[in-house]
């Protein structure tokens, strides 16, 4: 009975909808940041994440007053080399920023050091970041730094998917799929929907021509997923992508 109970009280926490995403808002404009990662960007400085409509409008100005450029939040210099990046993710670690470690975490992820990217992850995790039990249930999945463990990759997922993590709770909503409990993926996908997720609109679409979901809770979810989407954006903000693309796009003609 015990057991029992302490699975319902699990699945209270698990299935309840975040407020908002783990990435909570701007802190210029304090709009809800874009789940895109191409949207926002991290300032190694002061550990804050930056919408990319405010950078851009910050980076318009200094260019136009021809001053040197800066973070938009703290305006520190801006590092110039990825050597400064990391000093600045050093002198943020010495202070226990978790965003700091989490960042040096994927460096030394990218760069093969998949044991210190373990170390930094798990610090990072244990200090309460999101996106560090994230990227730890891919170093579990896959057994970098880490011998594979499905519960324990099972376990950051829910972690993260229970702060706000869309990308986490899409990939908890698959999980239940693959092991046929999908009354539980399809509420996992509607969880992720509702803060403006496109995987899990996309997961949902496949469910709804499978019969897994109803017509009326698709539409549900869908009005949701657009509201959340909606809520993100600003002209700014959709000029500052305009620039992205132009860049990605001309990124891709060079390769």
């Amino acid at each position: 009975m015990c057991k029992e109970r302490a699975a319902e009280l699990r699945d209270e926490i698990l299935f309840r909808q975040p407020v908002s995403s783990h990435l909570g808002e701007c802190p210029i404009c304090c709009l809800p940041l874009p789940i895109d990662s191409r949207q926002h960007k991290g300032q190694s400085c002061c550990s804050k994440i930056i919408c990319m409509g405010c950078a851009q409008a910050h980076y318009l100005r200094q260019t136009e007053g021809q001053l040197d450029e800066t973070c938009p939040f703290c305006r520190q210099p801006q590092p110039k080399w990825e050597e400064e990046v990391g000093k600045n993710h050093l002198k943020r670690i010495e202070s226990n920023n978790p965003f700091a470690m989490q960042q040096m975490g994927r460096m030394c992820h990218k760069e093969g050091d998949y044991e210190s990217a373990f170390e930094y992850l798990t610090k990072a995790a244990e200090l309460g970041d999101v996106g560090a039990h994230y990227n730890l249930s891919f170093l579990y999945q896959h057994g970098e730094g880490v011998e594979k463990d499905e519960k324990k990759e099972l376990y950051h997922l829910e972690v993260a998917a229970i702060a706000g993590h869309p990308n986490a709770r899409h990939n908890v909503g698959a999980h239940e799929l693959r092991n046929c409990r999908n009354d539980r993926a399809v509420k996992h996908f509607i969880i992720a929907a509702n803060l403006g997720y496109d995987g899990a609109i996309q997961a949902l679409k496949k469910c709804y021509a499978g019969g897994v979901v109803s017509k009326e809770d698709f539409a549900v979810a869908l009005r949701a997923y657009q509201a959340a989407v909606d809520a993100t954006k600003s002209p700014q903000r959709e000029a500052a992508a305009k620039v992205v693309a132009a860049f990605y796009k001309k990124s891709s003609e060079r390769d």
